[in-house]
């Protein structure tokens, strides 16, 4: 099928960018959506041009590198998705696609579709970790967890941190993001210790980042790629006060 794109192209975080029309060829229903603009940049490589720079790894749906804007949805038309597992069938010949970088004063974009998303990995810096002691791992049976609370967390910890919560919300929040970080840890013992300084650093750092607050749209929660449930962000608010009433 042939596909008429709009693309932003920007060469770098201080230069001014700008949308500019593509038109391709030959696109199978069966492709990937990352894999029909590899076969963009083959065609501009052919030509000589700059290729269109985005960014990716796995291409599974797990690492959380390929976020984009698709006709302004995080990820595109489909629910809980990512980039690279969205395919072409979900469009239809001569559609015209818009396809733009996440938008995000803490994502600052670094070229053409590629942002910078070490705000998030300073914010796990600050406290999304737990110590323990070395050595050899305790028997499992010797720390007791119910079904219930280690499915919430495993839930909680399936977060793959794309961005696409913070790129949806109006305000740019990234509670979703850390609020499923502090809660797969805030359910299981080996994160109990240090959850008070753990909620109140990472909220802090969160803040320092330039997100903004939730506003309980729950726009986040439909983007999600793994559905993380805004039931986060209520555990995240309810440690946050936690923390604040036992440092008085």
């Amino acid at each position: 099928m042939k596909l008429y794109l709009k693309i932003w192209r920007q060469l770098n975080t201080s230069s001014k960018g700008m949308m500019v029309d593509y038109e391709i060829d030959n696109v199978s229903h069966h492709m990937s959506f990352l894999e029909m603009l590899d076969l963009l940049n083959e065609s501009l490589v052919m030509l000589g041009e700059r290729v269109i720079e985005f960014d990716h790894d796995c291409r599974e749906g797990i690492c959380g590198q390929c976020g984009i804007m698709i006709n302004g949805r995080a990820h595109g038309p489909l629910k809980h998705t990512t980039t690279c597992q969205l395919h072409m069938r979900s469009f239809k010949n001569g559609d015209t696609i818009y396809i733009e970088p996440f938008r995000a004063t803490a994502f600052p974009i670094l070229r053409d579709l590629k942002i910078d998303r070490s705000s998030f990995d300073s914010i796990i810096t600050a406290g999304g970790y737990i110590g323990v002691s070395t050595g050899q791992a305790p028997e499992a049976n010797s720390i007791p967890i119910s079904y219930e609370a280690a499915e919430a967390s495993f839930d909680a910890a399936a977060c793959i941190g794309c961005g696409a919560c913070v790129a949806t919300c109006k305000n740019s929040s990234a509670a979703l993001f850390v609020s499923a970080k502090i809660t797969h840890m805030a359910l299981l013992p080996q994160g109990k210790i240090e959850a008070s300084k753990r909620i109140l650093t990472m909220v802090n750092q969160m803040d320092m980042e330039g997100f903004g607050g939730c506003s309980n749209t729950e726009a986040c929660e439909v983007e999600c790629p793994q559905g993380i449930s805004i039931l986060s962000i209520a555990r995240m608010n309810y440690e946050y006060n936690k923390a604040r009433l036992l440092k008085k």
